[in-house]
């Protein structure tokens, strides 16, 4: 296994991690392959299935080249500031650059304890891994940014959380591991040099074309917000909560980071909270759009010594901006629209609030609009106020001057036939538990697809059984 490593982050030096060694999964294997993450950074199966390969991502060895760090961050937990998290149960091994040149962080989440495990013990258990691994590449083929997931790393550790469990590793590439957090950490510790330096690095590394503008800090957060809002309007298109919006789960990049109790919606609820231990709805699904804006405002704030007065109010329009753009037009394309009109908007509201009213399924809702012009099958009975919101649809929608097979396809290459259900995920992970990880490979195989009709698996596209309804999903998981 050869890695080209440029470890470009561990070079900032001790300000902005602590370098270490990870603290080994015992009797580790390698469960789950993702092969399509492994050319990212230019390897193959045979490489990843090496003894080398193994002792490398479980932390039982250091190969030439790696520089295995964690890295040190804060952040608004829940709206408070938690002044000092970092790579509580993570570390960086190593930067690679892949035959393009592009630099892709390589990152052993389940490492055991660092210098900010808090007293935990530093590990991530086999259910929260195999919904990490499933659900980054579920967000990347629907075409939503997000870090990729390599490879499962299964152990015989005993873990306690709200049960016992296994450790498990998840080896994830991301282009980079700096959140909103690892700014405010220099910020509020008043360490605005090395604020300074990190900034100079995610502009050098990330957004090289700003390195000669005359204000490189105020152009690096309004990109940074404007990729932030594009994909959170990706995840309300497609139903997507992340569960928890804290600062440091936010990538600088605009990708969706660090899961947790993440869930697709199902039956449409905007007030829908896929996280139990949200008990005061702060990231529920109708206020992430907001949330992104409130996180955006924190990094403004921790980059105030660098930035204009001006460019926090700049920035919010800008965000708002940048939401809408993104959101409009995607849900105009879920209707099979090619151009927004004026009262588009008001076409979707009067849907979505439809869909709340009745309690119908999101996904197989658009799915099934996508295949006829008609009501779908599964509005069972289809109400008076379904079959006006449907004719004023049909009279907006004949202005496009499509044919119904155009529509068609237009509609199903924007409409997920098949999603991540928590129940999905569940029944995955009950069979890992017991040695056979099988399932979770058939679902990766099934997500790299997600728009495709794929009729041996049609039993996956599915309304959620009545008990994967009430699956309890915490930030433990």
């Amino acid at each position: 296994m050869k890695l080209n490593f440029d470890n470009q982050f561990a070079a900032l030096g001790d300000k902005f991690s602590v370098s270490m060694k990870a603290r080994p999964l015992p009797n580790a294997h390698m469960a789950c392959i993702n092969p399509l993450a492994a050319e990212l950074i230019d390897l193959n199966l045979d490489d990843l299935k090496s003894d080398k390969a193994l002792k490398f991502l479980s932390g039982h060895e250091i190969i030439a080249g790696a520089e295995p760090v964690a890295m040190v961050y804060s952040g608004h937990q829940f709206g408070g500031y938690s002044p000092r998290l970092g790579d509580g149960r993570g570390l960086l091994l190593g930067q690679v650059r892949n035959k393009h040149g592009k630099l892709w962080d390589i990152h052993l989440k389940g490492a055991g304890q660092t210098p900010f495990s808090r007293g935990a013990d530093g590990r991530a258990v086999l259910r929260s891994t195999i919904r990490e691994y499933l659900a980054s590449e579920a967000l990347h083929h629907l075409g939503i940014p997000t870090s990729r997931a390599l490879c499962v790393i299964s152990s015989d550790e005993p873990v306690m959380r709200e049960s016992l469990e296994r450790a498990a590793g998840l080896i994830r590439l991301s282009e980079s591991h700096i959140r909103f957090g690892s700014f405010e950490y220099f910020y509020y510790t008043n360490q605005h040099d090395d604020l300074k330096k990190l900034a100079d690095y995610v502009i050098d590394i990330h957004f090289p074309s700003l390195r000669g503008d005359p204000e490189p800090y105020d152009m690096m957060l309004l990109e940074i917000a404007g990729r932030t809002a594009q994909m959170i309007a990706q995840w309300q298109a497609y139903g997507f909560a992340h569960g928890v919006m804290n600062t440091d789960n936010m990538s600088i990049l605009g990708q969706t980071f660090d899961y947790g109790p993440y869930g697709f919606m199902e039956n449409f609820d905007p007030t829908y909270i896929c996280n139990h231990s949200d008990d005061m709805g702060r990231y529920a699904f109708n206020k992430q759009p907001n949330i992104g804006l409130w996180n955006c405002l924190a990094l403004a704030h921790a980059l105030s010594p660098l930035i204009s007065p001006a460019t926090s109010e700049l920035m919010r329009g800008h965000y708002q901006a940048k939401y809408f753009e993104r959101y409009n037009k995607l849900m105009t394309q879920k209707l099979g629209l090619l151009k927004s009109r004026k009262k588009d908007a008001a076409l979707v509201n009067e849907l979505l609030s439809l869909l709340a009213n009745h309690k119908i399924d999101y996904t197989i809702f658009f799915r099934e609009f996508s295949d006829h012009l008609a009501l779908p099958l599964i509005l069972k009975e289809a109400t008076s106020a379904f079959e006006q919101w449907f004719c004023n649809y049909k009279a907006r929608w004949e202005k496009e001057k499509l044919s119904l097979k155009q529509r068609r396809k237009n509609m199903q290459a924007i409409n997920p036939k098949y999603i991540l259900r928590n129940y999905l995920a569940q029944n995955a992970i009950e069979q890992a538990e017991n040695g056979d990880f099988s399932e979770v490979d058939k679902l990766l195989r099934l997500f790299k697809k997600p728009f495709d009709d794929q009729p041996e698996m049609d039993n996956y596209a599915h309304e959620t059984p009545d008990w994967g309804r009430h699956l309890e999903i915490s930030c433990s998981s």
